[in-house]
Formats: structure tokens, C-alpha cells, sequence
């Protein structure tokens, strides 16, 4: 049965690899060689182009890329109020490399005013006569990383008054995009999905946090989040354990964080990475409620492999198990570029792979 609203059968996370264009008008604009401006009209006809090959591939769900971003949760926190761009001693440590040393950190109290992505929000769906998709961070992105970004103690001189300060600015962030006209909205939530890593929760612990509290905490701020949503707006969050020019940060299935997120977080649907073992078995979904909806991260975007059409049917038929075949979607099981350095595929590679989550969940769902 085809979707008519989101998540769709065929869908994706977001993010896509930087053409060669941006990448060289960014570096430029980095050594001001180019002007604001310039640099605008260079993303500006690279997400038109962008848009344009999400549509011949098949996706309903069309976003830019986040062409306009290095990371994929540092400029949205970076535009709130009460928050600023920092340089850490060094990056975070993935699997296989180190992150770039950057980070946020709370100078004051936290606000949604003139952030720039509601414009970024404008211009997709100004460009497309699908669903325009916008996707940020879940607001554990402020507070989960393994090294603790600076806080204003004055503003905020406990935890809780942390998140609760957070929960509202989202809340508020939210509505600005219900009012642009946003009704697809994803929330990528990378700490509840490595809270299912022990190593993680050990590292947590050593800082002083606990790891069940946390989670509980994570969920509160995405109901908070979505407190002032209009009625036929749809929310998504989106799991995954770090994606960083493909390589990861955590591993371990979704059992230790399975009853938060199926029973106490308020989301329409859920894209669960699924690409290979360290994200465990498809027996958490057994819990998924009815009425919500797993968008299955089954293709991995991690790298140029193409998966056959039999390995994702039979997976689907696995997941299935667990839950109704109708409740299931297909997607990538992260983005493409959750920063702008990319995964180590090709553009080519990139649309082979999506298109071939169109094809199958076609085949699969009619």
C-alpha cells in the first residue's frame, strides 16, 4: 500500500555528498576570496540542481542536501540564541578517524529568533511540488557528545533547567518552521541510539551522568519539541550511531533504549539504522505502537556496494516478523554527508543506491 503522507515508502535521511561546485565556492569563501552572496548563489543552484535529481530518481520526500551546512547539528545549534561556535582541543574520536575540533558552547539563555534554516526551509519547498523534507538535530545534539560542551552556569546552574531552557527554544524552533510551511520535520538523534553502546554509557558515568537518566531526559526535550505542532504536520526522528566520512562512533542494538523510544517519545515515525550487525536484531520493533511507522535503514550509506533487490526484500520479510509489514518503509541507513567532508562513494553510487530503495519499496509496497 503506498504512503500518501510522510515518512514515504522510499525515503531518505537527507544529507548528500558536496558537488565538486560547493565544495571549492565554501573553500573559497572560507579564505574570502568569494562574498556571502556569491556563495548563495552558488548552494542556490546546486540544491535547484539537487532537487531536481531527487525527483527523476523517484523520492517524495525532497530536502537540499544540507548543502548549506558543514555539520549536520553544529550550524542549527550554532544559530540559536545563547549559543556560539567554539574550537575544542581536538576533535571526537570515530572508529577510524577524528572529528574536526569544533563545537558549541551555551554563553547565555537559549532562544529561537532569526535562525537562518527557516529561509534554508523556504527555498526547497519554493523549488519542489513534492513534500519539502527539513532536517535538524534533536536537541540531545547540545549535551551528548562524549566531550561536555561549555554552559553558562549563570544562565542555567543545573541540568535540568539546562534541558528544560533547550526543550523550549526547540519548541519554539518547531513552530517557525510549522509557519514557514514545514510539514515533514525530522529530528536527528544520534546520543539516544549510542546510549545503546556500553562504552558510551562508561564514558558518560566517568563524566558524572547517568545514562537512564539521560535518556529520559532526551525524550522529555523531543516532546517538548513538538508541544505546538499543527495537527497534519509530521515528525521523524531519525537513529544512528555517529557518521563521519564512513566511519561510526557507537555500536549496539536498540534494546537498552527500546522502551523510550517506542513508548514514551511522541514521534510519527522512526529511521532506525539497520545497515549491518551493530545495530542488533529487529526484535525491539515488536514494540513499535500502532499507528507509528520504522523506516528501515537497510541500504547502507557508508559505502559504493549496491545491495541486491533479494537481500532488502528478505530483510523487509525479517523485520516483518516483529511487526506489521504495513507499519515499514524503506530509507539509507544515515545520510550521505552528515558533514560536508562526505562518505567514501561517488555522486554515481549516491542516486544508484537511492534509487534502488524507489525500486524496491515499489516492489514491496505497490
Amino acid at each position: 500500500m503506498k504512503r500518501t503522507k510522510p515518512p514515504f515508502r522510499a525515503d531518505h535521511v537527507g544529507s548528500l555528498l558536496r558537488p565538486q561546485a560547493l565544495r571549492e565556492a565554501r573553500e573559497k569563501y572560507a579564505k574570502n576570496e568569494i562574498t556571502p552572496s556569491q556563495l548563495k548563489a552558488v548552494e542556490d543552484r546546486e540544491i535547484e540542481r539537487v532537487i531536481k535529481k531527487q525527483e527523476e530518481v523517484g523520492l517524495e520526500a525532497i530536502t537540499d542536501g544540507e548543502f548549506r551546512r558543514s555539520w549536520w547539528h553544529l550550524d542549527f545549534l550554532w544559530g540559536l540564541d545563547g549559543a556560539e561556535r567554539y574550537i575544542l582541543d581536538q576533535g571526537i574520536a570515530f572508529a577510524a578517524v577524528t572529528t574536526r575540533a569544533e563545537g558549541v558552547r551555551v554563553t547565555g539563555k537559549l532562544g529561537f529568533s532569526a535562525h537562518p534554516m527557516v529561509d534554508h526551509f523556504k527555498f526547497v519547498q519554493a523549488h519542489t511540488t513534492r513534500t519539502a523534507k527539513m532536517t535538524i538535530p534533536a536537541p540531545s545534539a547540545m549535551y551528548g557528545r562524549p566531550v561536555r560542551n561549555p554552559i553558562n552556569e549563570a544562565a542555567y546552574p543545573t541540568l535540568d533547567s539546562l534541558f528544560e531552557g533547550l526543550g523550549k527554544a526547540y519548541a519554539k524552533g518547531v513552530r517557525a518552521f510549522a509557519d514557514a510551511g514545514c510539514r515533514y520535520l525530522q529530528l536527528d538523534e544520534v546520543f539516544i541510539a549510542m546510549l545503546c553502546d556500553p562504552r558510551y554509557r562508561q564514558q558518560m558515568r566517568d563524566r558524572g551522568d547517568d545514562p537512564e537518566k539521560l535518556g529520559e531526559a532526551y525524550a522529555d526535550m523531543i516532546n517538548m519539541a513538538m508541544s505546538d505542532i499543527p495537527s497534519d504536520m509530521t515528525i521523524t526522528m531519525h537513529l544512528c550511531r555517529g557518521n563521519y566520512k564512513s566511519t561510526y562512533m557507537g555500536s549496539g542494538g536498540y534494546d537498552a533504549m527500546q522502551e523510550v523510544l517506542f513508548n514514551k517519545i511522541n514521534v510519527h515515525g522512526y529511521f532506525m539504522e539497520y545497515d549491518d550487525e551493530r545495530s542488533g536484531s529487529f526484535e525491539p520493533l515488536r514494540l513499535l505502537p500502532k499507528g507509528k511507522v520504522v523506516v528501515l535503514g537497510l541500504v547502507t550509506t557508508k559505502s559504493g556496494k549496491l545491495e541486491s533487490k533479494d537481500e532488502l526484500k528478505r530483510r523487509i520479510e525479517q523485520a516483518a516478523k516483529y511487526t506489521d509489514l504495513d507499519q515499514l518503509c524503506l530509507s539509507g541507513q544515515c545520510g550521505f554527508a552528515s558533514t560536508e567532508e562526505g562518505n567514501m562513494l561517488t555522486e554515481d553510487e549516491q542516486w544508484a543506491k537511492l534509487a534502488r530503495i524507489v525500486e524496491v519499496a515499489r516492489e514491496v509496497w505497490g
